[in-house]
C-alpha cells in the first residue's frame, strides 16, 4: 500500500523543518512521518526546488533505467543519492530496477504488459515437412540458432550471478554484467 501526500503537504513538512527549530526526526514525529520520508523529501527540495516535491508519473525506458543503475554502481552512490540525483520521486524504483536486472538483465528493466494477450489472427498452420535426406530446412536451423543463443544468455547470466553472490560475500559491490 501507497500513501500519496499532496504536494502542499509535503511543502508544509519541508518548510517546517528548514525554517524551525528542530530536525528531522522531531519534524517528522510532528507530521507523523518517518524519518527517511522527511529526509527524501527536504533533499528533493534542495536538488530540484519546489518542482521536486510535486508528484509525477513518469515511465523510464530500459536504456535509463540501465544508466542508473549503471552511475549508481560506478560512482559508489546509495540508492536515495541516486533517486535525488536523477529526481525519480518512486519510492523504491531503484532498488527495484536493481533485482530485476540481476535477475534477467537488461530485457527484465522493460515494462510489463498487463491485462489480457490479443486472440492470434488466424489457426496455426500445420508445420511444414521435413526433408527426408536427413537435411534440415531453414526455419529449423533459425529455430535451433535462436534456441543456442537463449542458451548462451542464459548460461552468461547465469555466470554473472554466480560472481555477483561470490562478490556479495566478500563484501564488494557487484558490477554490471556487460551481456
Amino acid at each position: 500500500m501507497r500513501n500519496q501526500y499532496s504536494d502542499q503537504f509535503k511543502w508544509q513538512v519541508v518548510q517546517q523543518y528548514l525554517y524551525g527549530k528542530v530536525g528531522l526526526k522531531e519534524t517528522a514525529r510532528h507530521f507523523g512521518l518517518d524519518y527517511s520520508m522527511v529526509r527524501r523529501w527536504v533533499e528533493q527540495y534542495r536538488q530540484h526546488g519546489p518542482s521536486g516535491l510535486r508528484q509525477t508519473r513518469r515511465h523510464y525506458s530500459p536504456a535509463f533505467k540501465r544508466e542508473v543503475l549503471e552511475k549508481m554502481w560506478r560512482d559508489g552512490l546509495s540508492i536515495r543519492q541516486t533517486e535525488i540525483l536523477f529526481d525519480i520521486r518512486a519510492a523504491g524504483a531503484i532498488g527495484r530496477w536493481e533485482r530485476q536486472y540481476h535477475s534477467g538483465g537488461l530485457t527484465a528493466l522493460e515494462p510489463k504488459r498487463t491485462g489480457r494477450r490479443p486472440m492470434p489472427q488466424k489457426p496455426p498452420s500445420p508445420p511444414p515437412e521435413s526433408p527426408t535426406d536427413g537435411e534440415r530446412s531453414h526455419e529449423e536451423l533459425l529455430e535451433e540458432l535462436a534456441y543456442l543463443r537463449a542458451e548462451n544468455a542464459y548460461l552468461k547470466k547465469l555466470d554473472a550471478l554466480a560472481r555477483e553472490k561470490r562478490a556479495t560475500t566478500r563484501g564488494k559491490k557487484p558490477k554490471p554484467s556487460k551481456g
